[in-house]
């Protein structure tokens, strides 16, 4: 679609204008998913503050944010930052939890505290909205928000409009060169800045997002039977497989809250 970004941005500001809202706020995290929404709220016009969040995050990761943002201020003058540092809070609450975290197992106790680390953010998020009546953008491409699931329900996941959501990570990309994203964005390895390790995407999924929207766009095609599947190569049933299993096992993400109807006529 020519002019793209231009049709994301107008549709952000209507929507906005539409509701008597002054803009927008969002995290920028080094990555290009938050570097092209961000871009895209900028281009609206409107007010747009974004975050930097920290909590305890690798130095490649924020100097690539600080760049993003200082793009940002040098191209629109609608733009304005903060830094947020939440590392103290997410201390105090891990504290808080401790006791009652060590029952789980340790690759589950890290999981959940990186869910922490983003629920957190989603609440700073919200507080930086609400004293200054914006709408708290998403930054969550296609392929995580309805592939694999791949974020944090009531963290990133938590948003109330979302530009990219029906983009795939490679259209992103795309969009993002076209907007002017800067190199060290575009090159930069995916990661959700939730590990100490530095784990990025693929470590965690175990397949590429090239890999993932194959599959997504495979399965939109093709039911995924034994037979079907049969047919694929080796590598294309470890992606596929990879690809269901985050796909089912992240499924209550994508889906309406399950809402118990009572029967008022008995």
């Amino acid at each position: 679609m020519k002019n793209l970004g231009d049709y994301i941005s107008n549709w952000l500001k209507n929507y906005a204008l539409e509701r008597n809202i002054k803009g927008f706020v969002l995290g920028v995290s080094g990555g290009i998913d938050s570097a092209v929404s961000s871009t895209l709220c900028a281009k609206t016009g409107l007010k747009t503050i974004v975050l930097t969040m920290p909590i305890y995050q690798k130095s490649a990761e924020v100097g690539r944010a600080e760049k993003h943002i200082d793009f940002l201020k040098k191209n629109f003058s609608n733009v304005s930052s903060a830094d947020i540092d939440l590392t103290n809070s997410f201390d105090e609450l891990k504290n808080s939890l401790q006791s009652h975290l060590q029952v789980a197992d340790e690759e589950r106790q890290f999981l959940t505290l990186a869910n922490t680390r983003s629920r957190l953010r989603m609440a700073t998020l919200y507080a930086i909205s609400g004293v200054n009546q914006l709408l708290v953008c998403g930054t969550g491409n296609k392929v995580e928000d309805f592939g694999v699931g791949f974020y944090t329900k009531y963290g990133d996941g938590g948003v109330d409009i979302s530009p990219i959501a029906d983009l795939m990570k490679s259209e992103v990309y795309a969009l993002g060169k076209e907007l002017g994203v800067i190199e060290e964005i575009l090159i930069a390895r995916p990661t959700d800045g939730l590990w100490d390790d530095g784990r990025t995407d693929e470590d965690q999924i175990g397949a590429t997002y090239d890999e993932l929207e194959w599959a997504m766009l495979w399965v939109e095609k093709n039911d995924p039977t034994d037979e079907n599947l049969s047919i694929l190569n080796s590598q294309e049933q470890k992606v596929m497989e990879i690809y269901l299993r985050f796909h089912r096992a992240n499924k209550h993400k994508m889906e309406d809250i399950p809402v118990c109807k009572i029967p008022r006529d008995e």
